[in-house]
């Protein structure tokens, strides 16, 4: 995979390996590791080079992506991916920025770029996003690049031994195009 998305701060790139150090100091971040299903904390020490090959396994079953680097710094961020289901053309919006880039709007820049891929590139049909009903930061980002909450599934994951909701929030090609 060698797509590269272009947003006016950021570029978003395949992951490398030499990111592993920088996903690993992000990802340790317990406020950050919180907020996800996936995140491990503490992050174990050198597996952000499994995380990264694991990624690379996926491509081929529809699942794209990205390193979201900050092109001021040149600094990996964040990851954002979306999880393709082929059947049904749609896809699974999935991220996390480091807390050091919380509230200045780079998820959403993010998020619109994937999404915009999703439909313009991939020909999805739907592009959707779940997340803890309690965060709203990132259910916000769902709603500025155009999802609708589609409903909240209860005691629908673990984190941390505790079952949380998650909102779940979608859009269409015909909403995305302007017709819907």
């Amino acid at each position: 995979m060698d797509i590269f998305l272009e947003t006016e701060r950021l570029l978003l790139r395949r992951l490398e390996l030499g990111d592993s150090d920088r996903v690993e100091e992000l990802a340790s971040d317990y406020e950050l590791a919180k907020t996800t299903l996936t995140v491990p904390h503490p992050y174990p020490a050198g597996s952000a080079k499994d995380f990264i090959r694991s990624v690379w396994a996926a491509e081929d079953k529809g699942l794209v992506v990205f390193a979201v680097i900050e092109k001021e710094s040149e600094r990996l961020i964040g990851i954002i991916n979306i999880k393709q289901t082929l059947a049904y053309k749609r896809g699974e919006l999935g991220y996390w920025v480091g807390r050091p880039y919380w509230g200045k709007g780079y998820g959403t820049e993010a998020a619109r770029a994937v999404v915009e891929y999703g439909f313009n590139e991939l020909g999805l049909n739907k592009v959707f996003a779940g997340a803890f009903a309690d965060n709203p930061g990132s259910w916000r980002i769902m709603e500025k690049v155009g999802m609708k909450h589609e409903g909240t599934w209860r005691q629908h994951a673990m984190r941390d031994g505790r079952f949380v909701d998650l909102a779940y929030y979608g859009v269409l090609r015909e909403e995305f195009e302007g017709k819907g």
